[in-house]
């Protein structure tokens, strides 16, 4: 019984499944308060596990116990995991004084602590557990360039079992200029929990971890003690850095910005993302649109800003409109129109999960499980990161590998040719042939697919497709990406390289018009919800009709002369 309760107030069941309590199908906190402190959380290892001594021991078998130690197969040393036990196919509810512990839950609720959503948990590379004699499973799992491992321990009475287990990484993207970023993280932080959410991100193997003060009309959420440099907290290669997602409306979409030296709200002008963004570059930040622009319209948001020069990036990749990754409809858009954005991406912790569409709990949701990688011409700094970002060397991803390169030009790079050069594209995607088995690689080029090639395809494999283009002329400037499928849900994609010819630009000619066209569609939509009185205090664009025509007839001024084109 002591167990079961225990186990309700920190969010899981017995049986290892995440548990939200919900009123009309809305997730509220299991309890409210401060942080819990690592006292508490010792507190309750030790409950949890002289209980399950004392039920071992009324069985009249003496318990035995675990001590395990992961090394990093490259350098020997300790390494931070995530960490997942079971018996029989059932979560094992036991945890090690040395567990990572942050306190995270939707809307700031404190809906866990140390374990994370699907009952795994973090730790810094060592740790010991009591348990009861028997045959456990223990995974361990160290992000996407580690090869996951899985092992049996058997518990004897009375024993202590020793194993030291060794990560190796099937790919080190560090060692080829690549930091990983996820730029979505929902963790309200003070400087105490700076040490824990190092590891965290560690365990993931995240270089940088961008955690997001979140707003809406009424209220904030998510407080970061500081923005800009004071509120960076490093490690070596892994940073933690602010940033926020605000505004966010239902009609409008919701904002991301990270980078600046403070944060950027106008609650009485609330609606004029544009503000915001002015400010956020005045700044030093970068500023986007998140969720592909796809949910709560925000590709409204992106058509008003987007048009307007506002916006810097979009976030391609992530799992909250739908267990498919990747969206591109509205990057295509953009990119066809005109506008370079950079790629980037985020798992939204702790709302989105691969199981998003199917409601709460969201059990698969995990740091990192969305992520973009930057290239950095230089050592990983701060600076570094978020100057390469500004400059487009991304790719998004869920699990593949990309490189790209047009006439050695890199993703977010400019290349100028002149009519009659030649044009040679190369792509290589990189996977596991276990982990992250690849399907198809393409190349894209103003949206449409004009280089593929399958792992069934002689000389590609399941780990690793190769592509290479060569188009002897132009007629027109383009922009060209990569993008990759493997199984399941994992994919990735490249921003892209844009192309001009003779000083011209590398829009589509052949879709401008008919994206134009959808645009001022979607201008009209915010029109008629501007026109549209609502009472439900959730819904209030249409309180800032005055600016937000002003915007508009703004946003039909480019159109009109992007029609000319």
């Amino acid at each position: 019984m002591l167990r079961t309760w225990l186990a309700y107030l920190h969010g899981c069941t017995v049986d290892g499944t995440a548990h939200r309590n919900t009123t009309a199908g809305q997730p509220r906190p299991l309890y409210n308060g401060c942080s819990t402190t690592r006292f508490a959380i010792g507190l309750l290892c030790g409950i949890l596990c002289l209980t399950s001594l004392n039920d071992t021991r009324a069985q009249g078998k003496p318990p035995g116990s675990v001590h395990i130690a992961v090394r990093d197969g490259k350098t020997g040393k300790s390494t931070p995991v995530r960490v997942r036990l079971t018996q029989a196919g059932k979560v094992v509810k036991a945890l090690p004084a040395q567990v990572a512990a942050v306190s995270y839950g939707l809307w700031d609720h404190a809906d866990g602590y140390a374990y994370q959503p699907d009952s795994s948990f973090y730790v810094p590379g060592q740790f010991s557990l009591a348990l009861p004699a028997g045959t456990y499973q223990i995974s361990l799992m160290k992000g996407n360039e580690y090869v996951n491992q899985q092992h049996t321990l058997v518990v004897k009475p009375g024993q202590m079992l020793r194993k030291t287990y060794t990560l190796t990484r099937w790919i080190h993207m560090a060692a080829r200029g690549w930091y990983s970023a996820d730029d979505h993280i929902h963790i309200r932080r003070s400087p105490g929990e700076n040490k824990s959410l190092m590891q965290w991100i560690q365990a993931e193997d995240v270089n940088v971890g961008v955690l997001l003060k979140m707003g809406d009309f009424w209220e904030t959420y998510y407080p970061q003690y500081a923005f800009g440099v004071a509120g960076n907290h490093r490690d070596g290669n892994y940073l933690l850095t602010p940033g926020q997602e605000d505004p966010r409306t239902p009609e409008l979409g919701h904002a991301l910005g990270f980078g600046a030296t403070g944060s950027v709200r106008y609650k009485q002008d609330y609606y004029y993302y544009d503000k915001v963004f002015d400010e956020l570059h005045k700044r030093g930040g970068l500023t986007g649109y998140a969720h592909q622009a796809e949910s709560f319209h925000g590709y409204r948001g992106l058509t008003l800003d987007g048009l307007r020069g506002k916006v810097d990036m979009l976030e391609l990749l992530q799992y909250c409109v739908s267990d498919e990754p990747l969206h591109t409809e509205n990057y295509y858009r953009m990119l066809d129109l005109g506008f370079p954005l950079t790629a980037t991406a985020g798992s939204d912790f702790p709302w989105c999960g691969h199981d998003h569409d199917h409601g709460p709990p969201e059990q698969s949701a995990r740091l990192g499980n969305a992520r973009f990688y930057t290239y950095l011409r230089e050592p990983f700094s701060y600076s570094a990161w978020k100057a390469a970002v500004a400059a487009g060397h991304t790719f998004v991803t869920s699990g593949p590998i990309l490189d790209l390169t047009a006439n050695q030009a890199l993703p977010g790079d400019r290349l100028a040719l002149t009519k009659g050069e030649k044009l040679t594209i190369k792509a290589e995607a990189f996977g596991h042939a276990q982990q992250t088995p690849l399907n198809a690689l393409e190349l894209v080029a103003h949206g449409k697919v004009i280089g593929r090639v399958t792992k069934h395809d002689p000389g590609q494999s399941a780990g690793h497709l190769t592509i290479t283009l060569n188009l002897p002329a132009l007629t027109h400037g383009l922009w060209v990406a990569a993008r990759c499928y493997g199984e399941g849900k994992q994919a990735a994609h490249t921003t892209p390289v844009y192309i001009s010819l003779d000083g011209g630009g590398f829009h589509n000619p052949e879709t401008i018009g008919s994206y134009l066209t959808q645009s001022e569609q979607y201008l009209l939509e915010l029109e008629k919800e501007l026109d549209t009185h609502s009472d439900n205090p959730e819904f209030r664009v249409w309180y800032y009709k005055k600016g937000l025509k002003t915007r508009i007839e703004e946003t039909r001024e480019v159109i009109r002369v992007l029609r000319r084109k």
